[in-house]
């Protein structure tokens, strides 16, 4: 989980020609890297350098550059390095794992490993932030919350939360934000995962509310709690009539979650019907493997009225500029971007890539083959039920799904799970002598019997799987309502259906397989082929999270190197790989620094200074985790004002916790007083978290550690090239200086004791002890592959291509912030603001025009106001780098057209963009401008063109008119 790290020997770099280029044919380095050595030397020009070097000396201020290479290796080959990791994935052993406890095996159906899971048209997109161009992830995603809804019977449903743990703790903080936060109590069933308990127990201590755990069924008044938590099934599989506990509870003005499996609620009552306000899960068992804890996509469903209070991403439905039905992300005024402090979640995207998979796994087996999986699971439960009785072994009165606990009857337990372990299967230890058995879509006969016959305590006397289930009443089957009858639920059966639902979705979506994404701060880099592949590996994706260790020795020699490595890059002590999400790592970091303050009898350092130009989920993360937030100004370059920093800083010496600050900065800059802001935090008694967003820019440069900063996270999916799934998974691991690293995340309380021991350590970030574990080894392969030199090498091109960008453009758009050496980092703003005024022209014009041309936009209005912020990324060759800003050029001249009055202010081709294929053919063009010029305005595009599906999308209609789960055909 995490470790501290001595220095190793120092590697040598490899040889390079006079520009110091890597070049060797066999290792990855130029493979990841866009631009070749000819290409390189032109921009050097360009920017008027001599050297990269030369560059990073102008650009990285010299109190920070590193004297020494980072001690990761020389870069590798591909196949060399996958045949090293196939070894490290031997030593796992890939076990049945029967343990349950939120986690099952489960059949990924081939078209949807194939063409999804492995797809770079669905898992290299991001979060859809522009509906136009997203629509296929954004229909799926949709599937997803319709099959949610219908299947918890609750309205309204969300496109996905982190985990099951992590979800009901978002319940948590959703009823005591309904309550006004006036009631800081919260009722925990000891019947739910003991992963959840530990994480809604972390989430409660920051935000000051009372947990009580207990027994539902003889629970009291709840009057002065927000809300109630109830596991459906249990975690040891009884089915509970809660009616009694919900009606008490909706008596006493609390809200009843209850965390559920969507499986079990094909047969079962769902929530909604029961009376419950929210219900959380996850959605792994529809089709998305274990592997070793996630990524797999969390839900939450709840009533309509609950909507703006929600927390993640919903989709929804509205028009487009034709009247037609088009989808987008709604109510995105709750964006932390611009709520900040206020934002009901420090969430920012989620587990889409994953949603995407189970959602296509309800598609596939329709309601009826959702079903069938689940009364055959069901079954086999009932036989093993039927068969351990006759064993002479003791269950529960109590209906079960697919999960029966066994009290042994003269066995110990560990005699049980041992002769299990010698069939490969692993079973649960409930501590008490009880053994948990959990069945699944991959069980079988064979299974079950084998299982009976760890139960048989060495006896030769077998039972015939059949006859047991002949003789067992099925416990379950109650559920009247119907499930998933609308029409995309029950179209797509065959492959050959599927297969072409999955690619005109895919055709419908622009990802990195099409064209550079060059969203600023979002860091849309090559996610190299053979950084993916072992994702999908058995050895790493089918481990349940709590196998025993003896199971999970490659895990464990991969994390132990990983975390090694990004110690090294980050210049800290100890590493913690568990934040499933980089708001996940920046709340971790936050509750690490609290956890040392309390350490020291100062837990009343609760102020935490955000400078204004930071990420709005700094200020959520820094709420949640109990800070009181005081913001700092920045200056007119967009460094942090140094006189109002000291200020403030001075203002709150007794009580100052933390500054959060992004490096380079927000604006894309190398802030020279960097060390100063460190000190001055120091001095006055606080704790330095630093925001790795923007680690591209440094890595091998300098570090978060050696600028002088005590905690940072880092988002894998931007730095170190985990796919963002368009909209998830990603990870936000923390690194902390030496003197945090004993409160780092603990292992201990994911298992079956609720808490931890140690109570230096804080309370479990996510379900699973490793968080998102099999994306873990993406960015083992990407470092491994890179080495220190390659990484390196990937840093100063990064800020090679945006200076390079920054200078073709800056005659035709100003740059609003470069260094004192006039260099930016590796991201660079232009301003647009002024063609308002001159050309009626918006930013969000500029946007939709580049569809046109073939692209996404850069990250828009943040974090100013009226601007563009591009961020190339050292993936993209000088080819690409051409083309848009030959794209952004060619705006600006059509910008200049209305601004000299030879294209009308009101009708031109900003103003209608995008354009898509059906407006363009259509008979009548009632337009000013040609055809021609709205369709193809680069001569690139008549080789390739992406061509929107929808005209722009009328978001406020969209937000007046709520629709989030699919709607009847008819309305298309």
């Amino acid at each position: 989980m995490h470790s501290t790290h001595e220095k190793t020997a120092v590697v040598a770099p490899s040889s390079s020609d006079s520009l110091g280029v890597l070049n060797p044919s066999d290792t990855f380095v130029h493979r990841h890297i866009g631009p070749n050595a000819d290409e390189i030397r032109q921009m050097l020009d360009t920017i008027g350098c001599d050297s990269l070097e030369e560059m990073v000396e102008k650009t990285v201020p010299a109190a920070i550059r590193l004297t020494k290479p980072l001690e990761i290796g020389q870069p590798r080959g591909e196949h060399e390095l996958l045949t090293e990791l196939k070894q490290i994935a031997g030593k796992n052993k890939v076990y049945r794992s029967l343990i349950g406890q939120g986690y099952y095996g489960t059949i990924v159906p081939p078209v949807i490993q194939r063409n999804i899971l492995e797809n770079p048209g669905w898992y290299t997109q991001y979060t859809p932030y522009q509906p136009e161009i997203s629509q296929g992830r954004l229909e799926s995603l949709l599937n997803f919350q319709t099959m949610v809804s219908d299947l918890t019977g609750l309205p309204l449903a969300n496109a996905s939360l982190l985990d099951e743990g992590t979800a009901a703790a978002e319940a948590m903080t959703m009823c005591f934000a309904l309550g006004d936060h006036k009631k800081p109590k919260f009722f925990i069933s000891r019947n739910c995962h003991p992963q959840t308990i530990a994480v809604v127990l972390g989430r409660a201590k920051p935000l000051g509310i009372e947990c009580v755990i207990g027994d539902p069924q003889a629970i009291g008044s709840v009057a002065g709690f927000c809300g109630i938590l109830l596991q459906y099934p249990t975690t040891d599989g009884r089915i509970i009539d809660y009616s009694a506990t919900i009606a008490k509870a909706k008596q006493d003005g609390s809200l009843v979650v209850m965390a559920t499996d969507l499986l079990a609620l094909t047969l079962i009552t769902p929530p909604g019907e029961l009376g419950a306000d929210i219900a959380v899960g996850s959605a792994q068992r529809f089709g998305v493997p274990m592997g070793f804890g996630g990524p797999h996509a969390a839900f939450m469903s709840t009533r309509t009225e609950f909507a703006r209070k929600m927390p993640g991403r919903i989709i929804g439905v509205s028009k487009d500029s034709a009247g037609n039905p088009a989808y987008r992300l709604t109510l995105q005024t709750r964006e932390q971007h611009i709520r900040r402090d206020k934002a009901t979640s420090n969430i920012c995207t989620a587990q889409a890539l994953l949603a995407n998979m189970a959602a296509m796994y309800a598609c596939y087996h329709g309601p009826h083959g959702l079903k069938r999986i689940a009364q055959r699971v069901h079954a086999y439960a009932c036989a093993f039920a039927a068969g351990v009785n006759r064993l002479g072994h003791e269950i529960s009165s109590d209906p079960f799904f697919d999960t029966v606990r066994v009290k042994l009857n003269g066995l110990p337990a560990a005699s049980v799970i041992r002769a299990a372990a010698l069939k490969n299967i692993n079973l649960r230890d409930f501590g008490d002598d009880t053994v948990g058995v959990s069945f699944d879509e991959q069980t079988d006969r064979a299974e079950v019997e084998s299982v009976l016959a760890s139960f048989a305590g060495g006896s030769t006397f077998r039972l015939n799987v059949d006859e047991l289930a002949q003789a067992s009443q099925l416990q379950i089957a109650d559920r009247k309502s119907q499930i998933l009858q609308h029409p995309v639920f029950n179209r797509y059966h065959s492959e050959t259906e599927m297969l072409r639902y999955l690619f005109r979705l895919q055709s419908r979506d622009l990802s990195l397989a099409q064209s550079m994404i060059p969203l600023g701060s979002c860091t849309m880099k090559l996610n190299g082929t053979s950084e993916m592949l072992p994702v999908t590996w058995p050895e790493f994706s089918d481990l349940h999270p709590f196998a025993p260790s003896d199971q999970t020795q490659g895990y464990a020699e991969m994390f132990s190197q990983l975390e090694a490595w990004l110690a090294d890059i980050t210049g800290f002590a100890a590493v913690s790989l568990q934040p499933n999400a980089g708001s996940q790592g920046e709340y971790a970091g936050l509750l690490v620094i609290r956890a040392y303050h309390e350490s020291r009898g100062e837990m009343h350092r609760d102020v935490c200074l955000i400078p204004t130009s930071a990420h709005g989920t700094n200020p959520a993360s820094a709420v949640i985790a109990g800070f009181k937030v005081v913001p700092v100004a920045c200056d007119a370059q967009g460094n942090v004002d140094l006189t109002d920093l000291k200020a403030k800083a001075e203002q709150h010496k007794a009580a100052l916790g933390a500054l959060m600050v992004t490096y380079p900065s927000t604006h894309g800059v190398f802030e020279e007083t960097i060390k100063d802001i460190c000190a001055i935090v120091h001095a006055n008694g606080g704790q330095v978290y630093m925001d790795g967003a923007n680690m591209n820019a440094q890595v091998g440069l300098t570090s978060p550690g050696f600028i002088g900063a005590d905690v940072c996270h880092l988002n894998l999916h931007k730095t170190f090239c985990i796919p963002h799934g368009g909209g998830g998974p990603g990870m936000g691991p923390i690194g902390v200086a030496k003197h945090l690293a004993p409160f780092l995340p603990t292992l201990k309380a994911h298992g079956l004791a609720v808490g931890s021991k140690d109570a230096s350590h804080i309370l479990p970030i996510s379900a699973a002890p490793y968080g998102s574990a099999s994306i873990l080894t993406i960015s083992w392969v990407y470092i491994a592959l890179m080495g220190g030199v390659g990484l390196k090498r990937a840093t100063e091109v990064a800020i090679l291509n945006a200076n390079y960008m920054a200078k073709r453009l800056e005659s035709h758009y100003p740059v609003l912030y470069r260094g004192k050496n006039g260099f930016c980092a590796h991201e660079f703003i232009i301003d647009v603001s002024g063609f308002e005024k001159s050309a009626g022209v918006k930013v969000d014009d500029i946007a939709k025009r580049l569809m046109d041309y073939g692209f996404h936009a850069p990250t828009m209005s943040w974090p100013v106001v009226g601007t563009l912020m591009i961020e190339p990324t050292e993936s993209e060759s000088k080819a690409e780098l051409d083309r848009l800003c030959e794209a952004l050029i060619g705006i600006r001249n059509e910008i200049r057209d209305i601004e000299e009055g030879k294209a009308d202010r009101a009708d031109n081709a900003l103003k209608h963009a995008p354009h898509t294929a059906m407006v363009l053919t259509a008979d009548a063009w009632p337009h000013k401008y040609s055809r021609q010029q709205a369709a193809f305005p680069a001569k690139w595009l008549h080789d390739f063109k992406f061509w929107p599906v929808v005209g722009r999308v009328d978001n406020p209609y969209g937000d007046r008119n709520l629709v989030c789960t699919c709607p009847p055909m008819e309305s298309f």
